[in-house]
């Protein structure tokens, strides 16, 4: 099992709530946790920017993340998405274990 931290932030948190249950529902994300407003300063088309954005930590496994990164690319609202995705090296075991089990899906029916 190779679990993987993914960061995605959204314009606000109803749009951030939605995507969060859409990911936990399908089974991309184990757990998503919705973080405080934070504000962003970027460079976007020449122009330095600045935006309050709601970060999101979403929980899953290596082997989900294609599935993960194309539903948030399809419900998402920007035009260019934050979405970067980290390897977990170490956790506690059970949860890690947790997070590869509700991120399973289940077995097709015969």
């Amino acid at each position: 099992m190779s679990s993987l931290l993914v960061f995605t932030s959204l314009p606000d948190a109803a749009s951030a709530q939605t995507l969060a249950e859409t990911l936990v529902e399908q089974r991309l994300a184990a757990c998503v946790s919705i973080l405080g407003p934070a504000r962003s300063v970027y460079r976007w088309s020449g122009r330095i920017e600045a935006a309050t954005e709601v970060p999101l930590l979403i929980k899953t496994q290596a082997a989900r993340y294609p599935a993960l990164e194309a539903a948030i690319l399809s419900l998402h609202p920007y035009e260019l998405p934050e979405i970067v995705a980290v390897p977990v090296e170490f956790g506690l075991p059970a949860y890690l274990a947790w997070v590869d089990t509700e991120t399973r899906l289940p077995p097709a029916p015969c």
